[in-house]
């Protein structure tokens, strides 16, 4: 009996041992999803979204020839999708102020900033932004937005689509391909010679954009605003 009794405690106890070390191991544990987390519709407005929001911001200021796109990979680091994002940005869930892919951006040497001078740096939205969504867990989530077309205006709906997605390569002194999209004469300068739609519609004789060559055509429904703001006359509204 008493044999018994021993061999039962004796299992219990390994059995809690067991555990503990189990709930320690997962404790530690970082989940890194690979595929987008479909979290269904609307999109709720407190969440942060990758492909919608964090890869443009990256794509137009970071994942450039040269510096972190998947041919340069300076320093072994690729923000060009967010498997390489993951891997190489040093998220630190932990401790999201202390990523380096957040810490880079703030730094007040032009030099070792990100993006470095003579680019500017990126606007504090857009740095708090990409905080928010290492707060949230570095997700990979889409949702599916819809398209609102109505009231389709400059300083609505072209520019913010611009200053998201275009802009971070197109600034500055030397801008790429020497083509500057920092306000309305700059872009409408881009309509009447049809660069623009030509470009963001990857049409022969254009290139194509957004950079590098090889990335997805914008979301259908930016070239739609784009093509309305356009067709309505590309006025400064």
């Amino acid at each position: 009996m008493f044999k018994i009794q021993f061999a039962t405690v004796r299992n219990f106890s390994l059995l809690a041992a067991s555990l503990l070390l189990l709930v320690f191991a997962c404790k530690h544990q970082i989940i890194t999803p690979e595929e987008p987390i479909d979290t269904g519709v609307p999109c709720n407005p407190d969440s942060v979204y990758f492909n919608s929001q964090i890869l443009p911001i990256l794509a137009s200021n970071c994942a450039q020839s040269g510096c972190h796109d998947a041919q340069s990979h300076k320093e072994g680091i690729i923000l060009d999708n967010y498997a390489n994002v993951r891997a190489t940005g040093e998220i630190n869930l932990g401790n999201p102020s202390k990523s380096e892919l957040y810490k880079v951006l703030n730094k007040t040497d032009p030099g070792d900033r990100m993006p470095p001078a003579p680019q500017a740096a990126l606007p504090l939205e857009q740095r708090a932004l990409i905080l928010k969504w290492i707060e949230q867990g570095a997700q990979n989530l889409t949702c599916d937005a819809g398209c609102d077309t109505t009231n389709v205006g400059f300083s609505a709906s072209v520019m913010p689509i611009i200053s998201l997605k275009c802009k971070g390569c197109h600034q500055g002194a030397s801008p790429s391909g020497n083509v500057a999209l920092t306000n309305f004469n700059d872009v409408k300068k881009r309509v009447d010679d049809g660069s623009l739609m030509g470009s963001i519609n990857h049409a022969s004789g254009f290139t194509a954009m957004p950079y590098p060559a090889g990335s997805a055509k914008l979301p259908e429904c930016d070239i739609r605003k784009m093509q309305i703001w356009i067709n309505n006359g590309a006025l400064n509204n």
